[in-house]
């Protein structure tokens, strides 16, 4: 069958090279437009641009897919059915009504529709997720359900991590519900109305860490967010990112205290330490080295 795919982000390119290597054909890749990265501001392409040039897939950068002009694009290129993985735009009629579309989304859904589904399940502790492909509609996530692929989540996997191993797993999955796209053996059901949640973009307060919150509250958003977005804290006026932390049940002093070379934050319920951090304007360090170069007390303000 040939296949457009539609893709940004590098949890994106396992699905594309899976495709690309099984016995469909990938006559175009759609992908977010180049941005300015990295100290030099230099205009690069997105993760999936890279892998589709590395494969010889023609890329289109269009600022919507659904651009009358990027829709015709798609269809010279002669695809017959839509692939879509983290893309980034949202699909209008224009496009849900070209192609059947399929999209590989990384939750159980219904649950957790949105841009942000592993980092909202870490955040609130699931024990397990896992990979939907679905047909596209117009909703947010609504679409009858194709397969599905279950998977737990391990109680100290971070959410990068986990997205990882979901794109992994969503690889094959995409190649199956594509081989039975074009078989015509797929059958889609409606999403059930019960175990509806959201998952949003992450946003600065998402970031931000609350000691008024419990401290496993605080780790999992930790989690959840390393190591590709990040927490933050207010540490001595500064702005800090916090890469690793765990709760603790021993009490300590109100707001940031160290002991025996541990950094530790008093929270609504319990201790949370702080194992791995990032000051403004430098690299990622344990908290033990960061300790050892500072001076003078610390102090936690609301990020």
């Amino acid at each position: 069958m040939k296949v457009a795919y539609a893709g940004s982000p590098e949890a994106a390119v396992p699905p594309l090279r899976a495709l690309a290597g099984s016995t469909h054909e990938v006559v175009c890749v759609v992908t977010q437009p180049d941005k300015p990265r990295g100290r030099s501001r230099t205009a690069t392409g997105t993760p999936v641009a890279q892998a589709a040039e590395e494969l010889g897939i023609p890329v289109l950068r269009p600022r919507t897919i659904n651009d009358p002009e990027v829709v015709g694009a798609i269809a010279d290129a002669g695809a017959e059915a839509l692939a879509v993985v983290a893309f980034g735009q949202i699909l209008r009629d224009v496009v849900l009504s070209r192609w059947p579309s399929v999209n590989v989304h990384f939750s159980l859904l219904p649950a957790y529709r949105g841009a942000a589904p592993v980092e909202r399940a870490v955040m609130d502790g699931v024990r397990e997720t896992g990979v939907t492909t679905m047909f596209m509609e117009a909703g947010l996530d609504t679409g009858p359900i194709l397969l599905v692929e279950r998977t737990p989540v391990g109680e100290e996997e971070e959410g990068g991590a986990l997205l990882s191993r979901l794109a992994d797993l969503g690889s094959p999955l995409l190649v199956r519900t594509i081989d039975a796209l074009e078989a015509g053996t797929l059958e889609p059901r409606p999403q059930p109305a019960e175990g509806v949640s959201l998952a949003p973009k992450i946003g600065p307060e998402d970031r931000a860490l609350d000691l008024r919150h419990p401290a496993d509250e605080l780790a999992r958003r930790v989690r959840a967010l390393a190591p590709h977005i990040g927490a933050t804290a207010v540490i001595d006026g500064q702005r800090f990112k916090i890469w690793g932390a765990r709760a603790m049940s021993e009490p300590v002093p109100p707001g940031l205290s160290v002991e025996q070379g541990r950094l530790l934050a008093a929270t609504g319920n319990g201790t949370l330490e702080i194992t791995r951090l990032q000051p403004p304007g430098k690299g990622r360090m344990d908290a033990a080295d960061f300790l050892r170069g500072h001076r003078g007390p610390l102090a936690w303000a609301a990020a």
